[in-house]
């Protein structure tokens, strides 16, 4: 039996499983549309987002192969179809000369800013419900992300220590997972926080 086949889709988890497939659908289609429009693809669009709003230190090559989930090669294949249109400028990053930077140019920068509303419909849908409604999706989608993250289902690219949301040894008795997460609002193993997390957000952002 699948959830796709609605003769059995007869549990929450089912049904629950569809509608989120239905959303990821309908997100696609809102960045197809935008990306129609500018000429760009949707792969393209989270290029120019990343390029935006990822730490300088990650903004290379490298790391937008680690955020898109792809081999290098690839991510430097997107990277070339950017430049040649004008968006992104590759520059040397740091010392080590083998690293390739890449930045937005005054045009990429401008177009990202048109992108931006590609999320507009989603985030207005999720608006109608009532607060309480918000904070309980905002809960039970953190529990499903963080099940995906295991699953490896999730990139990741952001290490939590060094994080605003990293708590370490919140919970010293707990053998197991004594550091926690502000974000997902569950406790970490030691060796979790090795990976990197799409949520990052660096301390210097808070403190500074």
């Amino acid at each position: 039996m699948s959830p796709f086949d609605p003769r059995f889709r007869r549990t929450s988890a089912e049904r629950s499983t569809v509608a989120l497939y239905r959303i990821a659908q309908a997100i696609e289609a809102l960045f197809r549309k935008r990306g129609k429009a500018a000429r760009l693809t949707p792969t393209q669009i989270d290029t120019l987002l990343f390029l935006k709003y990822a730490r300088p230190g990650v903004r290379t090559v490298g790391g937008l192969a680690q955020r898109l989930g792809v081999t290098y090669a690839t991510a430097s294949v997107v990277a070339d179809g950017l430049e040649r249109r004008g968006l992104v400028a590759r520059r040397v990053a740091g010392p080590d000369l083998r690293v390739v930077g890449l930045a937005l140019t005054e045009q990429g920068a401008a177009r990202v800013t048109e992108l931006e509303g590609a999320l507009d419909g989603l985030l207005a849908a999720i608006g109608e419900l009532t607060a309480n409604e918000q904070a309980y999706f905002d809960r039970i989608l953190q529990v499903l992300v963080r099940s995906l993250q295991r699953a490896g289902a999730v990139q990741v690219y952001e290490m939590c220590w060094g994080c605003q949301f990293f708590r370490p040894n919140a919970h010293p008795d707990d053998p197991v997972a004594p550091h926690h997460c502000a974000f997902v609002d569950a406790p970490l193993a030691d060796g979790d926080t090795t990976f990197e997390c799409p949520d990052f957000v660096p301390v210097a952002m808070v403190s500074g």
